[in-house]
């Protein structure tokens, strides 16, 4: 039985991980929160998609990959099939997207929030442990059963918790609060899952297949940057119901065009016609200005 380290480089990764974990669930919480405020169902879609890369992309995966830089087996170098890797990260995504889409069409229901939740939990454990299976090191990999349905049990706890927070919490201490709670989670499951692991190693040490973390890392980590900041365009460049409810009253205050315009005529911003009306209302051959008193005929 080969000792295992979850923690290599001490207390960072497993901080940048929490960090991660709360940073993309606060950002899926905000986009999440648009999809049932949006008027059409291209605007549904958008925001589903943004929500599933926060939540599945940033929050969960990689999360994940973050947690397993300090992952290591004494005796064996590890490395990572690709892709393994990168089905593990598509798998997040989708699942999450599976269910932001069942408890976000539709009328909103304690069913749909079981039903979505277990759907994504599901989901966010095969992550996990296709990840697990993406390792490749010079020995077997057992797991302990009971720690891995604790671990499932506690994916689909924490997925039916973050669609429910989805889809009510508005206000931003509100959000914040659970993109903290949503972090714990996110990362109890991780570890509960890596717990379960021990490791046999082989009598002999031969070549191992796949990238090594440093080939990984930085690709992952510029994915990370270009997904948050456009995640973050993307809420500022959109128009909140506050806008949408200012624009609105402007339209009302607008005052539209006289309504015995010929048709081709051009507008009269200034109210020029009108006035022109008013001064020759009652005037023979329509003069433009009032006749003066001494202009009558003696």
């Amino acid at each position: 039985m080969a000792t295992i380290n979850h923690f290599e480089y001490g207390w960072i990764t497993p901080a940048l991980s929490y960090a991660l974990s709360v940073l993309g669930s606060f950002l899926g919480l905000i986009c999440a929160g648009r999809i049932r405020t949006a008027h059409t169902g291209g605007q549904r879609a958008w925001w589903g998609i943004l929500a599933a890369w926060a939540i599945g992309g940033t929050a969960i995966w990689t999360m994940h990959f973050m947690a397993m830089l300090g992952f290591g087996v004494e005796g064996t170098r590890i490395r990572y099939d690709v892709p393994l890797t990168v089905a593990s990260a598509v798998t997040a995504v989708a699942a999450v997207g599976i269910g932001l889409a069942i408890v976000g069409t539709g009328r909103l229901s304690a069913v749909r929030i079981i039903v979505g939740g277990v759907f994504t939990g599901a989901g966010v454990a095969a992550m996990h442990y296709t990840g697990m299976a993406a390792m490749r090191l010079n020995g077997d990999l057992v797991y302990d059963r009971t720690r891995v349905v604790l671990s499932v049990a506690i994916a689909v706890a924490a997925a039916t918790v973050a669609l429910w927070l989805a889809v009510t919490v508005r206000r931003l201490l509100a959000l914040v609060g659970s993109a903290l709670v949503m972090g714990v989670a996110v990362n109890g499951m991780h570890f509960t899952g890596m717990s379960a692991l021990s490791v046999h190693l082989h009598d002999r040490q031969g070549r191992l297949s796949g990238a090594g973390v440093s080939t990984l890392l930085v690709p992952i980590v510029l994915a990370v940057i270009f997904v948050v900041v456009g995640l973050v365009y993307a809420l500022l460049a959109a128009p909140t119901e506050e806008d949408r409810a200012g624009a609105a009253y402007l339209d009302t205050r607008r005052e539209p065009f006289p309504a015995t315009a010929e048709p081709g005529t051009p507008p009269d911003p200034a109210g020029l016609r009108a006035h022109s009306a008013r001064t020759t209302l009652g005037q023979p051959g329509g003069t433009p200005f009032p006749r003066r008193r001494d202009d009558s005929p003696r």
